[in-house]
């Protein structure tokens, strides 16, 4: 168990065990926080609406999301 920082505006994970991919990278806010959660992969979904630096928030172009 660790723990780690949910950037973005928001999250769909609850207290209970969730299965996400954690990456590295601390907050210097935070002490003892040294990772990051990767939003849009595994049960953490991405930011809704965002439209600017979508790739680190796990946000697909609007675009294609509406072709579809």
């Amino acid at each position: 168990e660790i723990t780690a920082y949910i950037g973005g505006e928001g999250h769909n994970l609850s207290g209970t065990p969730q299965f996400v991919l954690v990456r590295g990278g601390r907050v210097r806010d935070l002490p003892g926080v040294r990772y990051h959660i990767v939003r849009g992969s595994l049960d953490c979904l991405g930011v809704e609406g965002r439209r600017q630096g979508r790739s680190k928030y796990g946000v697909k172009k609007a675009a294609a999301a509406a072709a579809k």
